[in-house]
């Protein structure tokens, strides 16, 4: 595993947990929508009455999924932190940190450490090879 897939393992794990909650919204707003019909015609038998039972369940069993992924990457961001610190140069541990702890754009971080985009990839590239995995 290279430096950069190592590193980006946080944000994976980021964007899976964020379409987690997006799925808890939907099924949330799936629950609570409520709808009468008013007619003469009896209902028919074969409406599910344990919907509403079964999208709570989804929704607790998705939330339980959540905080698993939620701690592991806290314990990740816990290693990604130490394996940075590591390194000498504080320029290269603050762009590590923006790019794969705070996961900004490459656009925002030039804009924060006040260069431009090219200067950033090339710090990018020799702050990895200051990376050790083991």
């Amino acid at each position: 595993m290279t430096a950069k897939e190592y590193l980006s393992q946080a944000y994976h794990i980021d964007q899976r947990i964020n379409s987690k909650l997006e799925q808890i919204i939907s099924l949330r707003a799936l629950a609570t929508k409520a709808t009468s019909t008013l007619s003469d015609t009896p209902p028919s038998g074969t409406r599910n009455v344990h919907s509403m039972e079964d999208i709570i369940a989804k929704i607790v069993d998705l939330e339980n999924e959540i905080n698993r992924d939620i701690d592991i990457l806290v314990d990740l961001k816990r290693e990604f932190v130490s394996v940075i610190r590591k390194i000498d140069n504080t320029e290269y541990q603050t762009l590590l940190e923006l790019r794969y702890l705070c996961f900004k754009t490459w656009e925002q971080i030039a804009v924060d450490m006040g260069y431009s985009l090219q200067h950033i990839f090339r710090i990018h590239d020799k702050a990895l090879k200051e990376i050790n995995i083991s």
